[in-house]
């Protein structure tokens, strides 16, 4: 049983069957009987509030580690301590940019894959894609987005959301992706989502070659934390939204206005869009 799922085994109980009891079941397959009445505790609204600042701070101090990030907190107004600051940042996904001491030893847990974006010249689109994923602040909770841009044009690909943070909802957008086109290149952090073998395996098959940040070096995927402070400082702060379905409807907007209408500096104040499809090459 050791190799089906927690929630597939529970999926498997049948409480009304009278020839095995509930507590024979559960020790059939392996299931602990105090589990089947856990539900998780809804976060407060003071974790709410908490994390939606600590999501700002780290837009702004991305480079901030817990240490610090408590002494912002507690600035604000927050009665908290490092240890819970650390739990927000886990469960958020959030991890300071800067090098760690123990940066060079080896992982052994997944295929280490180097970051091939330092020192090439992208120029054109499809050449190389970036992805990562962001905590989403909401009023009955909180979420996760993924988006897949192009290095290139800073054209939003696909994107999805998840209230966990896993690998499939990724997957899902990225088989979107996959279908229309592939870049040469895909470039993401080392998070557990994208070392994960149904992700590599995805992109090998396809022959994508994989370039991954530094660990703790997120300005290595500098056009995607862009991405992030134009999603949240133009749409998911301002507009408040209450749930996933309701940042869903709103996202669909937002990117297509981010796509098609927002000119961008860096792209000689033309649209994502309009670079993305003026030098694609086959």
């Amino acid at each position: 049983m050791e190799g089906i799922e927690l929630e597939k085994r529970k999926s498997l109980l049948e409480p009304e069957r009278k020839i095995f009891s509930q507590r024979k079941q559960c020790e059939l397959l392996g299931l602990a009987r105090s589990g089947l009445y856990y539900r998780p505790r809804e976060p407060s609204i003071e974790d709410l509030e908490l994390k939606r600042a600590i999501d700002e701070q780290y837009l702004k101090t991305p480079f901030y580690g817990r240490r610090r990030m408590t002494v912002a907190m507690r600035q604000q107004g927050f009665l908290t301590g490092e240890k819970r600051i650390r739990t927000a940042m886990k469960q958020m996904g959030l991890e300071a940019i800067y090098p760690k001491p123990n940066l060079s030893k080896s992982n052994n847990e997944h295929t280490k894959y180097p970051y091939l974006m330092k020192n090439i010249t992208v120029d054109h689109a499809d050449q190389a894609w970036a992805a990562d994923i962001t905590y989403l602040p909401l009023h009955r909770g909180f979420g996760y987005l993924f988006a897949i841009i192009d290095w290139y044009s800073r054209y939003v690909i696909e994107w999805e959301l998840s209230n966990l943070l896993d690998v499939d909802f990724c997957i899902e957008a990225l088989e979107r992706s996959l279908k229309r086109t592939h870049p040469e290149i895909f470039n993401t952090d080392q998070g557990v989502q994208f070392t994960s073998h149904l992700f590599t395996k995805r992109l090998e098959k396809e022959g994508v070659r994989i370039s991954m940040d530094g660990k703790g070096r997120a300005l290595d995927n500098v056009f995607v934390e862009r991405l992030w402070r134009s999603v949240k400082y133009e749409d998911v702060y301002p507009k408040g939204y209450n749930n996933l379905k309701e940042v869903g409807v709103g996202l669909r907007s937002y990117f297509q206005f981010y796509n098609e209408e927002r000119p961008h500096q860096g792209l000689g104040y033309r649209t994502p869009a309009e670079v993305y499809y003026e030098k694609k090459v086959s």
